[in-house]
């Protein structure tokens, strides 16, 4: 017997078919199947950063990692922040193509189930502070946390993290510059208790690192025993 439950989501669907994000084809989700097969692909990264390496050296740590280990103890990233998947996040973060976060959330799924055996205990997102709040409307690393909670079955908790001093944005900043830009940005919520916890933070691209390395001290700093970040691309480290 059919699930009934499912119907409604069914007609929806239906009578408002989505159009892919990259190609304009018709489909059930935010992109269709064949741009994702196409450029969602595997990748060898670094179990620490995320960054690409040889095929050999896939789920350890790359040479920076073991030279200067950041704070954080994994990264999980879905794909590339390269062309055309960099336009998916543009979309998201600046187009309030909201519609984009849970496409973007079980792509995660999928890598978490590959690279992420042991999954955090919790999820959060990273803040933005107040007046970027205000400005765009919405947090784009909670729209793809909240989804990507219910799928694994996670509580997510949006207050955990807080932006206790307002930042210009890591991509305007010099390279050199990135790492003083975010340092003491971020507090834990003292109503939060993170002592001895597995945190996953959630964004949805991920640059320098500096931003989510910052994240981990103070989380750290706080009792958290282990941290991961979960986020949908990684810039190369070439560009």
């Amino acid at each position: 017997m059919p699930d009934l439950r499912a119907l409604p989501g069914r007609l929806l669907r239906a009578m408002l078919p989505s159009a892919c994000a990259l190609c304009g084809g018709y489909g059930d989700e935010a992109v269709c199947a064949a741009c994702e097969q196409a450029y969602v692909l595997p990748v060898a990264r670094c179990r620490c950063c995320a960054n690409p390496v040889g095929a050999l050296d896939a789920g350890r740590h790359c040479g920076a990692c073991l030279a200067d280990a950041p704070a954080f103890d994994a990264t999980v990233a879905a794909c590339d922040y390269t062309a055309p998947l960099d336009s998916l996040v543009l979309q998201l973060k600046f187009g309030a193509q909201l519609a984009l976060a849970p496409w973007m959330a079980r792509v995660l799924r999928a890598a978490i189930a590959v690279r992420a055996p042991d999954l955090p205990d919790l999820l959060c997102p990273v803040p933005l502070g107040p007046r970027r709040l205000v400005e765009r409307g919405y947090n784009q690393a909670l729209e793809v946390a909240k989804p990507l909670a219910a799928a694994l079955a996670l509580p997510v908790m949006p207050q955990l993290l807080q932006r206790v001093r307002e930042t210009s944005a890591q991509s305007g900043a010099a390279p050199g510059e990135r790492k003083k830009n975010v340092r003491g940005a971020f507090g834990v919520n003292v109503a939060c208790d993170v002592r001895g916890r597995h945190v996953g933070v959630v964004d949805d691209v991920m640059s320098s690192g500096h931003t989510l390395d910052e994240i981990a001290v103070t989380l750290k700093r706080a009792g958290a025993a282990r941290v991961t970040n979960i986020v949908f691309a990684r810039t190369p480290p070439h560009a």
